[in-house]
C-alpha cells in the first residue's frame, strides 16, 4: 500500500497499477473522513473484493461543515487509518490537505435540490452541497469505475446516486450495510465523543427502529404516523435523547408520508430515519425495508 498527498502522486499510482494489473482491472473508492473503524473496513473489504484497484481517501471536508459544528475537533489519528486500509487491503492512500483539495476559494459547487432538503438536510443546511462537491471532485480525481458508501449515512447515498445520475458520470455509487456493535450502536466515528451514560442511552435508536419494524411486519394497518408516534415515544424513555427528527419517508426520493398513510400495504422501499442528540453528539440511525416483504 502506498500513501500520497498529492493528486499527481495519485494519478501516477493508479496509472502504474493499471499497467501492472492491465486494463481490465476496475478501480474502486472508498472516501472516508478518516478516525476508520469497522464500518469503513466493511467498505475497504467489498471494493477489494469486486475491484483490482482499491483507493481510499481521507479527508475532512471542511465545506460540509456548518458554523458551530466540529470540524476542528472531529477525531484524527492517521497512523491508525493507514494501519486499517493496508490491513484491509487498499492500494492506495489518499491524504490531501485543504489546500490541495481547494486551492482558491471554491466558486463552483454541485448542488441537489429537494431530498437535500429534509432529515439532515433541513437542520444542516449546506451540508450536502459540501458533499456533493468534493465527492465529486474525488471522482474527477481518482476516475473510479465505483464508489463505496455505508447506508448509515442513507440521505448522503441518495443524494450520491441522484447526482450521478443527473450528471451522467460514469461511476456506480455501491451502497453498503449499516455496521453495528454488537449491542446494536450503529458505528460512527463521533461514538467516541459519546459519555458512558450518553452510550448506554443511545442504544435506544436501534431498539426503536426494531420495535417500529416488528409493528409494520404484525400484519395489522400502521400508519405512518403510528411509526412516528412509536419512534418518538419509544427513544423518549432515555431521558438524555433530545430528538432531532423520527421521520419515515420513501426511497430514494425521500418524500415523507402522510401520518394517515398505510405503510404496513405497501410494496415499495420505505425508510424509517432517526436523528437524535445526546448531550453534544448527534447521532443517525435508520432501517430501510419493504413491508409487504415483512408481512
Amino acid at each position: 500500500m502506498k500513501a500520497v498527498r498529492t493528486i499527481e502522486e495519485l494519478r501516477s499510482g493508479i496509472r502504474a497499477l493499471q499497467i501492472n494489473l492491465g486494463p481490465e482491472a476496475t478501480v474502486g473508492l472508498v472516501p472516508t473522513m478518516g478516525y476508520l473503524h469497522e464500518g469503513h473496513a466493511s467498505l475497504i473489504r467489498r471494493a477489494r473484493k469486486d475491484n483490482g484497484i482499491v483507493v481510499v481517501s481521507i479527508f475532512v471536508n471542511p465545506i460540509q461543515f456548518g458554523p458551530g459544528e466540529d470540524y476542528e475537533t472531529y477525531p484524527r489519528d492517521e497512523a491508525r487509518d493507514l494501519a486499517l486500509a493496508e490491513a484491509e487491503g487498499a492500494d492506495l492512500v489518499f491524504l490531501p490537505s485543504v489546500e490541495t483539495m481547494y486551492p482558491q476559494p471554491t466558486k463552483t459547487k454541485i448542488m441537489v435540490s429537494d431530498i437535500t432538503t429534509r432529515l439532515c438536510g433541513a437542520s444542516r443546511p449546506g451540508h450536502f452541497d459540501g458533499v456533493t462537491t468534493v465527492v465529486s471532485k474525488l471522482f474527477n480525481i481518482v476516475q473510479p469505475d465505483k464508489g463505496y458508501f455505508g447506508m448509515k449515512d442513507v440521505q448522503q447515498v441518495a443524494v450520491l446516486q441522484q447526482m450521478v445520475q443527473d450528471l451522467n458520470m460514469n461511476v456506480e455509487i455501491v451502497p453498503c450495510p449499516i455496521v453495528r456493535e454488537e449491542d446494536g450502536l450503529a458505528l460512527s466515528s463521533r461514538n467516541v465523543y459519546l459519555s458512558e451514560e450518553e452510550r448506554r442511552q443511545a442504544l435506544v435508536l436501534s431498539r426503536s427502529l426494531r420495535e417500529a419494524a416488528a409493528a409494520v411486519s404484525e400484519g395489522t394497518a400502521v400508519t405512518a404516523g403510528d411509526i412516528r408516534n412509536l419512534l418518538k415515544r419509544v427513544i423518549s424513555q432515555s431521558p438524555l435523547a433530545d430528538i432531532e427528527y423520527a421521520e419515515v419517508v420513501s426511497f430514494p426520493g425521500l418524500q415523507p408520508y402522510p401520518d394517515d398513510e398505510e405503510i404496513s400495504r405497501k410494496d415499495e422501499a420505505v425508510l424509517m430515519a432517526l436523528a437524535v442528540r445526546f448531550g453534544r453528539t448527534r447521532l443517525i440511525d435508520n432501517r430501510l425495508f419493504n413491508p409487504k416483504e415483512a408481512n
